[in-house]
């Protein structure tokens, strides 16, 4: 903390610094500004000028070369000419060397004042007496984390309005057997960062297992509230799959489990989920391949007649869901051949290509189908295809098949 402050100081230093240097400089160029001014020539240069291009004018009329009125005329323009280039010339009078000394000084207290306001209001010095605390604890020989929950709950006391404490009470708090402390601190968090899902789901997690995982009039509403603002919150939808798998609903919990499994980056907890899938796949008597993901869509894929003989029965159909923007990797993708078609095909999350990129992270999709008769994954010219934009992922059980037909050529 002391090496930041004196940071803060040395910079503070240097910019003030550049600020008093005009007070340094400010004789010497005083002192160039009134030597320019001695020996300024440009006044009797536009004056020499214009006596030169008067007696010229007058000579010209003296041989009858221009008339009186033209005359006239000419050394008006003339005289308007001297007046505006001797009046760019004239500038104001030069004020003392020191005129002016007392701004500096002034605007000096204004930047230290208006640093450490804006360091009060927008600087992170609750952040680092937590990192202090944090380091102090580890590097005490004695050091435990009943010592670090104590001098974390002395600066809930000290800095209440700072949302790093309460995230690091919460899980201290959980992990040390105190459910209840930790939802507090978690709905401290939430009034303090906004009621984002993810927060959300954490607080329910830990209501739902304080009523004994039960589904309480309170955890309904925010469960609601969590899937209104993001269906596919992981954590909300494992909660919800403990719950249907307490009440029997197998199906549901291997649904809810797979969705929250693909939007975990936790290994651990990804696989903690998979267990659960394989017990509840043990409860319904059924083999794990044979359970089908709950969400995703399914697809009637056909060829148009008129392309049927441009390629062989062997050849490779592709049946791929995509993101709306084209951004990610293929969602999920099946393959086929053209013997097969027409044939109705089911794309879910267990056929994505990376864990980064499932059906699970969206709600719509766009269908594509392309026959490859080399069998490549890229396209290539001469290939089949066909499309359908903005399909809804939803419930396979029950869903109507999306019809996709090949009926266009790759150029």
């Amino acid at each position: 903390m002391t090496l930041l402050w004196i940071g803060f100081a040395v910079l503070l230093l240097l910019a003030l610094g550049f600020l008093a240097l005009p007070l340094r400089q400010s004789r010497r160029l005083h002192d160039t500004l009134v030597d320019n001014d001695a020996n300024d020539t440009a006044t009797e240069q536009n004056v020499a000028i214009f006596n030169r291009r008067l007696a010229s004018l007058e000579a010209a009329r003296e041989r009858g070369d221009v008339s009186q009125t033209q005359y006239d005329e000419d050394r008006l323009e003339l005289e308007r000419n001297l007046l505006d280039d001797t009046r760019r010339l004239s500038h104001r009078p030069l004020k003392a060397a020191r005129a002016g000394r007392l701004a500096v000084p002034a605007l000096m207290l204004a930047v230290v004042l208006a640093s450490v306001v804006w360091y009060q209001r927008q600087g992170a010095e609750g952040d680092l007496a937590l990192y202090a605390v944090q380091q102090e604890v580890q590097s005490d020989p004695e050091g435990s984390l009943a010592m670090y929950l104590e001098r974390m709950e002395a600066q809930a006391q000290r800095q209440p309005d700072n949302p790093s404490v309460w995230g690091e009470l919460f899980p201290l708090y959980r992990q040390t057997g105190q459910p209840q402390k930790a939802a507090n601190a978690l709905e401290n968090l939430i009034e303090l960062e906004g009621r984002h899902p993810s927060l959300l789901a954490q607080l329910a997690q830990i209501r739902f297992f304080m009523a004994d995982r039960k589904l309480t009039a309170e955890l309904e509403a925010l469960v609601d509230e969590i899937r209104q603002k993001d269906p596919r919150e992981p954590t909300m939808l494992s909660v919800m799959g403990v719950h249907a798998f307490d009440n029997g609903n197998y199906k549901a919990a291997i649904d809810r489990w797979r969705r929250a499994a693909a939007n975990l980056q936790n290994p651990e907890t990804v696989q903690s989920l998979k267990q659960g899938i394989k017990v509840a796949q043990q409860r319904l008597g059924i083999e794990p391949d044979a359970v089908e993901p709950g969400q995703g869509v399914k697809v009637r894929v056909a060829l148009d007649e008129a392309l049927r003989d441009r390629v062989p029965g062997d050849a490779t159909v592709f049946v791929t869901a995509r993101d709306l923007e084209g951004e990610k990797p293929p969602l999920a993708v099946k393959r086929t051949t053209v013997a097969a078609l027409p044939e109705t095909v089911t794309l879910s999350e267990r056929d994505a290509m990376s864990p980064q990129a499932s059906m699970a992270d969206t709600d719509r999709v766009r269908l594509v189908v392309r026959v490859s008769p080399s069998g490549q994954a890229t396209p290539q010219p001469g290939d089949l295809f066909g499309d359908v934009d903005k399909v809804a992922v939803g419930a396979l059980e029950g869903s109507d098949a999306v019809d996709v037909r090949v009926n266009r050529v790759f150029e």
